[in-house]
């Protein structure tokens, strides 16, 4: 039986009435609901819902949902207007979630100080997920992970007391006051209280550590207890590190509540393996996946969408996010997420669908500034083929209620097509059932390279041939509901249906030249046409079947046959499904055919207005309730004529975008800079370093002093110290312990001659998770007896590119590691040293701490757009300098880009001598867009987001070149990249940026 949208709403009505009434705050488990319309698109409407689940799936008033969910960081894109951009793409193909962290260290420079404002304004993300039509799964931490500093831990918590992810008092305090900041602007957002779309919220991030404990069962209980007292009442959950049944319900006290804690777990399979049954068809028990909690619905809060790539790009040999996104392409995520569906797993999170950007000093020591992850949306907001499926599945499964609830069904027959039945070697094929409708789904997966055809043997007797490309997979239905009709079977991969105007509409998809056959039960003969592209169809033993070939323009309308209303089939490949766009209006839903992107549709009367985006010339078709004559794209009206199909189709294409005119870089001007190496340096306003103890996990050495630049307050980017002793004349070498993130440095002057430069090395594949390092550097000295007649004592200045703090994946304080010096001695001598430390100055009110670090011109506004660098003397790049320590440069360029036009312009650059030893920290416009290192890379492309950078007026470039002096360094060849570009776009209003020129 197949439910109407009216009965199917009267039934799950008072079953939720009933349930809600079970639980408390309008949070409920439910013992079941029937098989029926998933809710439509979410908005902040003003009225209460209920948000449950069962074994089966989510349960949005009492309505199943299968939660198809990618996750993005609004904290690694620092322009807010493009969230929405990145929103709208995200639910234009299929996903109806957007999961987030929300990073403590962002939001956070200094104990009980919270900024949610500007680049950070959580309220913002929050309600623009909600205008969209997107259900938020919110991940606050307090511990997120995700490749940033610390893990998300604030630089302060390094540098003080308490054990981090236990019950440790002192932790806690901390953990409250952050949890209260975030949970005031989350409970404003609550799906269940008709403000917002919040229907998940994740409670720590891949606990593993404690979990038998008390330090960690009361950690977790504690958590729980303080989120719910912060009027949090929707589902909360944890996701397990692995497959190991942590955290499930009923292992650690939640205060007597039940039926409202979610069991998930991460999974990060590698794509050259078949894909894992983590679920139905697994191993089963604790160690199975979703079967750790047969109560709760399959879940996995972070399926990867992709990878992260270590500095030197050992992960991908050197490749990039290029290579990441290859190996992990549209046929591994049709693989491995139909795979999941198979096995049960109905709130479906893909880590991640935009990466974005790890700008300042954000990223974790193991990961270089970009997040790009290989993902389906790269970093510059452009679209990939990895859309492809999740457009195709996202749709398919908002169309088909029945996938919300599968039970196993019994093995089917299998054989090669043409052949017997029996095994097809590296074929595997799931087989799935819905209890209420009886509806059937097989999975046929293809674990070798070679495509093949199966002859599928389905419970009716019939045998259906389905091709299934090499490491592919494909989806098989039988028996759903296309409007109106139903489906008996199709070798085809059902898309989506919709009622539009007076008629059903039902995609399907397959490869160009793949035949399929489609089968349509039918109480009598019905009237066939065929109106593009060519089809066979026949009508036999009560079923009209359709032969064709998924293309472009494959379209079959069938009429009569014992159903009133018509239904239009239109088969797509790949190319052609993706510029299908369903978008469900108050008046009924629209469907839309040709441009790139379609943002949003409005039905006002007579007219349905679009908005979307081309980048090629387009055509435009639209499919609209009735009484639609108009169309209106992106505020302009578009001539249209009436179609035999029952659509509106424009007389003339869109046009696609204009080409985007890039200045080069020229003017530049070019400044030497870290006085603090000279003898004379005035550091009196510097800390003094004479601390005797610190809360580090790396040890002092016995005399001390503390060196570790966090007990001082200096947490983030580059550190300086000096340091003055008296005689010393004996000394032969000077050794400098010292500790840092990945790709850290050192280099050291004495009495303003330098000693030379120490790099940490470059991390191969067994080293990439290494995320503090240790080493001595050694240099020759020759200490005079004075430094000069007066007889002043020596300095030794050191510059130390601490880079960032360890994450605290092991729950073992991990982040604590110290920075910076940890000692210094001499051979031949022990001079006593007194030393002064100096790093960032206040974080910056506007791009917050993570922006600057202690460089000299960073402490004097020379990354600034209204900085004067006119008495700067010019330069020319490629330069060849040689010289060990830090040089600006500087210049400013206009751009012009169309304001209909969304460019996407990065900055590129490149060096002729990879060898060359120097780095680069970019700043747009005063904002840290990241850090180069030209003979380690990978990266040299950055991407400068629109709203940081001002696309119709002037921006202001500043690189802060670090060189060692063992090799000619300084830019080579540096450029605006358009990396991207589109008709459309959303609007861009400027970030603020205090002191940006013009």
């Amino acid at each position: 039986m197949v439910l109407s949208r009216r009965t199917f709403s009267a039934i799950a009505g008072t079953a939720a009435l009933g349930l809600a009434l079970g639980g408390s705050n309008g949070v409920y488990a439910a013992a079941t609901a029937p098989t029926g319309p998933a809710p439509g698109p979410p908005d902040a409407d003003g009225r209460p819902h209920t948000v449950g689940f069962d074994q089966y799936s989510l349960l949005i008033d009492g309505q199943r949902i299968v939660l198809w969910s990618g996750e993005m960081h609004p904290f690694r894109l620092p322009s807010p207007s493009l969230w929405r951009d990145v929103l709208q793409k995200m639910r234009a193909h299929g996903y109806n979630a957007v999961s987030i962290y929300v990073s403590w260290n962002y939001h956070s420079p200094a104990p009980g100080s919270y900024d949610f404002t500007g680049v950070r304004d959580l309220d913002l993300f929050l309600r623009t997920a909600a205008e969209t039509g997107l259900y938020v799964i919110l991940r606050p931490g307090p511990y997120i992970n995700a490749e940033v500093d610390a893990g998300g831990f604030p630089g302060w918590l390094t540098a003080t007391e308490g054990t981090a992810r236990t019950s440790d008092p002192t932790y806690l305090s901390y953990v409250d006051e952050w949890l209260t900041a975030v949970d005031r602007i989350a409970a404003r957002h609550l799906f269940t209280r008709g403000e917002g779309t919040i229907v998940l919220y994740q409670v720590e991030n891949e606990y593993a550590d404690h979990v038998t404990s008390p330090l960690g069962r009361d950690y977790m209980a504690h958590l729980y207890a303080k989120v719910r007292a912060d009027g949090i009442d929707v589902p909360l959950f944890h996701n397990d590190k692995g497959r190991n049944g942590h955290w499930a319900p009923g292992t650690f006290d939640t205060g007597g509540e039940e039926g409202r804690w979610l069991y998930g777990f991460d999974g990060y399979p590698s794509p050259f393996a078949p894909p894992p049954d983590w679920g139905y068809f697994g191993i089963g028990g604790v160690k199975g996946g979703s079967t750790a909690s047969p109560h709760t619905p399959g879940f996995v809060p972070e399926f990867g969408g992709g990878w992260f790539d270590p500095w030197g790009g050992a992960e991908f040999d050197g490749k990039g996010y290029a290579e990441s996104r290859r190996t992990r392409d549209a046929a591994y995520e049709r693989r491995f997420y139909l795979t999941n569906l198979a096995n049960g797993i109905k709130l479906h999170n893909v880590y991640m669908t935009f990466g974005g950007t790890s700008w300042g000093w954000l990223p974790a020591p193991i990961v270089y500034t970009s997040y790009d992850y290989g993902a389906a949306l790269d970093e510059a907001r452009q679209p990939t083929a990895k859309l492809v499926p999740m457009h195709q599945l996202g749709h398919l499964l908002q169309s088909v209620p029945e996938l919300a609830k599968l039970d196993r069904a019994d093995d089917v027959t299998i054989g090669e097509a043409g052949g017997e039945a029996g095994a097809v070697p590296g074929i595997k094929a799931y087989h799935l059932v819905n209890p209420d409708t009886k509806a059937h789904f097989h999975v046929l997966r293809n674990d070798t390279s070679d495509d093949l055809r199966v002859s599928l043997h389905l419970d009716s007797g019939t045998s259906v041939t389905v091709p299934v490309p090499g490491l592919d997979a494909r989806l098989i239905a039988t028996g759903i509901a296309l409007g109106r009709r139903t489906l008996r079977y199709s070798s085809a991969q059902p898309m989506l249906w919709l009622t539009a105007g007076r008629q059903d509409i039902a995609v399907f998809t397959g490869r160009p030249g793949d035949p399929t056959e489609t089968l349509l039960e039918c109480a009598s003969e019905p009237k066939v046409t065929v109106l593009e592209g060519t089809a066979d169809c026949a009508y036999t033993d009560g079923a009209l079947r359709v032969d064709t070939e998924p293309g472009a323009a494959a379209r079959v309308l069938v009429e009569g046959g014992g159903t009133t209303a018509p239904l239009l089939l239109l088969f797509a490949d790949d190319e052609a499904s993706v510029r299908l766009w369903r978008y469900d209006t108050p008046s009924g839903s629209v469907l839309v055919r040709g441009p790139a992107l379609l943002r949003t549709a409005t039905v006002r009367g007579t007219t349905v207005r679009l908005t979307g985006d081309t980048v090629a010339d387009a055509d435009l078709e639209v499919w609209a309730p009735r009484g639609v004559s108009e169309v209106v794209w992106n505020r302009r009206t578009v001539p249209t004529r009436a179609t035999t199909s029952g659509s509106l189709r424009a007389v003339r294409r869109l046009p696609g975008a204009p080409k985007v005119t890039l200045p080069a870089l020229t003017g530049w001007r070019r400044q030497a800079e870290n006085p603090e190496s000279a003898p004379g340096f005035d550091d009196s306003a510097w800390r003094t370093a004479d601390r005797t103890s610190s809360y580090s996990t790396t040890p002092v050495p016995a005399g001390g002093p503390v060196l570790f630049s966090d007990d001082y307050g200096f947490h983030y980017g580059d550190v300086w110290y000096r340091g003055r002793f008296e005689g010393g004349s004996a000394a032969g070498s000077v050794s400098f312990s010292y500790v840092t993130g990945t790709q850290g440095l050192l280099m050291a002057w004495l009495d303003g001659k330098p000693l030379g430069t120490h790099r940490m090395p470059v991390p191969d594949k067994k080293t990439v998770r290494t995320g503090t390092w240790s080493a001595t550097a050694t240099f020759p000295v020759e200490v005079r007896e004075t430094r000069d007649a007066a007889g002043d004592a020596h300095v030794l200045s050191v510059l130390v590119r601490r880079m960032q703090h360890d994450q605290d994946g092991k729950a073992n304080d991990s982040h604590k590691a110290g920075r910076g010096l940890s000692s210094v001695t001499f051979n031949g001598a022990s001079p006593k040293v007194s030393w002064r430390i100096q790093g960032e100055a206040a974080p910056d009110p506007v791009r917050g701490p993570l922006n600057n670090g202690g460089l000299y011109g960073e402490r004097n506004g020379w990354h600034l757009p209204g900085f004067a660098d006119g008495r700067w003397p010019p330069a020319d790049f490629p330069r060849g300098d040689r010289r060990q320590g830090v040089t600006w440069y500087r210049t400013g360029f206009r751009l012009a880009v169309d304001p209909e036009v969304d460019a996407s312009i990065g900055l590129t650059l490149r060096d002729d001598d990879p060898a060359r030893a120097y780095r680069v920290q970019l700043f747009l416009n005063g904002w840290n867009m990241g850090q180069y290192i030209n003979d380690v890379g990978p990266q040299h492309t950055f991407v400068l987001p629109n709203g940081v950078l001002n696309t119709r007026g002037p921006n202001t470039l500043a690189l802060a070149v670090l060189s060692d002096g063992t090799t000619e360094s300084g830019p080579g060849k540096v450029e605006l990249t358009l990396l991207g570009r589109a008709a459309g776009g959303v609007p861009v209003t400027l970030v603020d940026s205090p002191g940006r020129s013009g």
